[in-house]
């Protein structure tokens, strides 16, 4: 479970690649979303707040970069056509996909599990564990005519190593984790797709802010300082890895 935290960054590490970031309107999934348009890819915004999209995207336009795309869909109301719909449309005006960073996540606090409801996992397990499946599998046509595709899901410490009051989310998040193994045991007869799994640590995000309230923000990372395990990664140097859990920070 190596990092890569001093991964030299590439200019045109992902030129001409499109890679999509969902959950990409703040936090990690807007430091992705920047990264990788800094180097080379056309990125498509994903997010369910379409005004925090629309300042990523003039972020990027006025980097001179690639023009992105933004994709907006709610997963907790989302079924399957519109996973479906979503990789017709990548389809239909990009012509091709290289890449995914599942990084979109919900929960609503951390507390007992007799306090969670059945609507909150249904809630939970919807957005963060089905709802990366399924976009996944509707984009696979896209990732196998790729010649390099790789797919990573950002998971959770307390996935990892299961933790009290971390109830549905953790339980969703963990389902990632066993996912990803199963997907790259699938794919081992394709030597072109890649999936992995991202444990970024304590970072300074707003889900962060949101289940340690009390912390103080500038003890920990930016989102920013761990973009070079998620750019290693998504480029073609980490061809060959897949079905691991990659830390950004130590495992402690």
């Amino acid at each position: 479970m190596k990092n890569y935290k001093n991964y030299p960054v590439s200019e045109n590490l992902l030129q001409g690649r499109v890679i999509l970031v969902t959950g990409a309107g703040q936090g990690i999934g807007r430091a992705a979303a920047l990264t990788y348009a800094n180097c080379g890819a056309t990125v498509i915004l994903h997010g369910r707040k379409v005004d925090k999209l629309e300042r990523i995207y003039d972020e990027i336009e006025a980097l001179g970069k690639a023009q992105p795309v933004i994709f907006s869909l709610d997963f907790e109301s989302a079924i399957d056509k519109d996973y479906m719909a979503m990789a017709q449309a990548i389809a239909h005006q990009l012509g091709r996909l290289d890449g995914i960073l599942h990084n979109a996540a919900f929960l609503f606090g951390t507390t007992p599990l007799e306090n969670e409801t059945f609507e909150q996992w249904q809630t939970l397990l919807k957005v963060n564990l089905m709802a990366p499946f399924a976009l996944t599998r509707a984009c696979l046509p896209l990732l196998k005519n790729a010649s390099d595709a790789c797919v990573i899901m950002t998971v959770n410490t307390h996935a990892h190593h299961p933790t009290a009051y971390w109830g549905g989310f953790a339980v969703a998040k963990g389902g990632v984790e066993s996912l990803v193994k199963i997907q790259a045991e699938e794919w081992e007869m394709s030597p072109n797709l890649r999936i992995n799994a991202v444990i970024p640590g304590p970072v300074n995000s707003p889900q962060r802010a949101m289940t340690h309230p009390g912390e103080v923000k500038h003890t920990l990372p930016k989102p920013e300082e761990l973009m070079s395990t998620y750019l290693y990664l998504m480029g073609p140097d980490s061809k060959g890895i897949s079905g691991q859990t990659i830390f950004c920070q130590s495992d402690k």
